[in-house]
Parts: structure tokens; C-alpha cells; sequence
């Protein structure tokens, strides 16, 4: 598969528009943007957890949490 082109965005774009309505379109917006940055703070906090619990792995404390 190719990468996709300005037109394809453009007709994803209409099709979206037509069946949203543009009233709507603003919320969906809103909504998806809220939705990628809770599941990219959640990506980070698994980070951060599997850090730490390496670092405590690393430092020989066999505590595990549940």
C-alpha cells in the first residue's frame, strides 16, 4: 500500500463531512483529539510504571505490586 495523497485526505474529508454534518464536525474533532491524548498519557504512564519496576528489579527489591 501507498502513502496517501492530499486528494484521498480531501475525499476521507467530504465523505466524513456528508455524514457527520458540518454542525457536528467541530465535536468530533474535539472528541478524537481528547481521545489520542488520553491514550498517549496512558502510553506514557505504562512507560513510566515499566521503568520504575526495572529499576526495582535492577536494585533487588523482588516487592511486587498488584
Amino acid at each position: 500500500m501507498g502513502k496517501m495523497g492530499i486528494w484521498e485526505l480531501l475525499v476521507i474529508l467530504a465523505i466524513v463531512l456528508l455524514i457527520v454534518g458540518p454542525k457536528a464536525l467541530p465535536k468530533l474533532g474535539e472528541s478524537l483529539g481528547k481521545t489520542i491524548g488520553n491514550f498517549k498519557k496512558g502510553l506514557e504512564d505504562d512507560e513510566d510504571k515499566d521503568k520504575e519496576q526495572s529499576k526495582k528489579d535492577a536494585a533487588g527489591d523482588t516487592d511486587k505490586e498488584d
